[in-house]
């Protein structure tokens, strides 16, 4: 069980976005921090959970683009990983997109703010649910027995995107915005897909 705490935690990107988390909450703890400061860093919670179902459905599931870049960037980012879901090195974001998109969400909080505080303190909501997002992920992947039945759900419903049907439960931190999107189904009244391992071939 060690082994797999320290595959996630050691693992590059996971380190550095500790690293980044840790950077940001001190310089708001120096800064001091607000009712204000703590209700940003909620938002910018509640926006990753969107933007994550949103990124999940509607990027990652695209169907195969004809440019051989795009189509390259996709596999790394998500077709890949339901081919071998299994695979560490497939199984987190990388940095290089996922820092550059909470970047794009934070300079949008600050052009609406206009606070470089208050945009510091949504961009660490932000990358506190990106972390929590990949240790969910890397919990409905590895041979991790979640305690709570929040945990058991979670875990669930990402396995049956996996090896049911890629069309529903996108959600990988909480399925609760699936229910919003209508994307929560009971296992029993789906079918299962022929794709789920190869979006590729999809139509």
């Amino acid at each position: 069980m060690k082994g797999l705490y320290r595959d996630f935690f050691l693992f590059p990107d996971i380190t550095i976005l500790i690293g980044l988390i840790a950077l940001s909450a001190s310089l708001q703890l120096w800064h001091g921090l607000t009712l204000w400061a703590v209700a940003c860093m909620l938002l910018g919670l509640l926006v990753f959970m969107f933007s994550e179902y949103m990124t999940h459905r509607f990027v990652f599931h695209l169907k195969p683009p004809k440019s051989p870049f795009l189509l390259k960037m996709l596999r790394r980012l998500h077709y890949d990983h339901h081919t071998d879901p299994n695979d560490l090195h497939l199984l987190f974001l990388p940095l290089w997109y996922s820092l550059p998109n909470l970047s794009v969400l934070a300079g949008i909080f600050y052009l609406i703010s206009g606070d470089i505080w208050l945009t510091l303190a949504f961009a660490t909501g932000l990358m506190t649910m990106l972390f929590l997002y990949e240790w969910k992920h890397y919990v409905a992947h590895r041979p991790i027995k979640p305690k709570s039945r929040f945990g058991k759900w979670v875990k669930k419903t990402h396995i049956l995107h996996h090896f049911k049907n890629e069309n529903f439960w996108y959600g990988v931190s909480t399925p609760f915005v699936d229910v919003l999107f209508g994307t929560l189904k009971d296992e029993k009244e789906v079918e299962t897909s022929k794709t789920a391992k190869d979006l590729e071939k999809r139509a």
